[in-house]
């Protein structure tokens, strides 16, 4: 008996409509990379590949969103931010303790994590002296920029009652209005371009059920404040 001639050989099809929508979609994605930023594209890319993984088989794409998430990587290297994101960053990885700065990105800009120990003694506001040094060097990437930068304190669950900071909103705040006010005095930033809050306990970037939990959310996060967000850029003083 002979075969129908229809019933075999029409795989080819398959994998050739295939490969032709594979090129389409390379030269869709090529056509916008040419109009779009350098961080974005290395976003896209960081992402396409935690979401394609080669099992066997062939492809599979894991269900779920598989975003890679704001990092001071994605800041535009056209952008002004980009060479104050180097300075953060050559200062932190020059410290002998790493762990206690990180130089991140979010939506509000440029954010300098400093552990609370680097700069305070426990349970006070005022800088400790070995903190002098670390502060100096963030006031001079300050100073030579024109962003307007917020000093944020944040603490973690862990109550204090005390005549001079009653809770933590009071312990938070005075951190870090005193370092602002370091940086203004210190260097002569424009009060325009300086804000502090204190946040208590209460925007922890971890739970607060351990140890090293609490410490990680005890902080001082110094945030060059993006224009295109919550900040903008201001003319310098002659």
């Amino acid at each position: 008996m002979k075969k129908d001639a229809g019933s075999a050989g029409g795989g080819w099809e398959i994998v050739y409509s295939g490969f032709v929508l594979i090129l389409l979609c390379f030269f869709i994605m090529l056509s916008s990379f040419s109009s779009i930023q350098e961080a974005k594209i290395m976003r896209f890319a960081k992402s396409f590949v935690e979401a394609v993984s080669i099992l066997p088989g062939g492809l599979k794409v894991d269900g779920g969103a598989a975003i890679v998430p704001n990092s001071a990587e994605m800041v535009d290297s056209d952008s002004p931010l980009a060479q104050i994101y180097a300075d953060l960053k050559a200062l932190a990885e020059g410290q002998s303790h790493q762990n206690d700065i990180v130089v991140t990105h979010s939506s509000k800009g440029l954010v300098m994590r400093l552990a609370d120990h680097a700069l305070f003694d426990a349970g006070v506001a005022d800088i400790s002296s070995t903190a002098i040094p670390l502060l100096q060097k963030i006031g001079a990437i300050i100073a030579k920029t024109s962003y307007e930068v917020r000093v944020e304190g944040h603490t973690d669950d862990v109550p204090i009652n005390t005549a001079q900071y009653p809770s933590n909103w009071e312990l938070s705040t005075a951190r870090a209005v005193n370092v602002l006010r370091y940086f203004s005095e210190t260097y002569r930033i424009s009060g325009g371009r300086l804000s502090a809050e204190g946040f208590g306990q209460y925007q922890p970037i971890g739970p607060n059920d351990s140890i090293a939990h609490r410490a990680k959310n005890r902080r001082v996060e110094i945030v060059f404040l993006n224009p295109a967000g919550t900040g903008r850029p201001v003319e310098t003083q002659p």
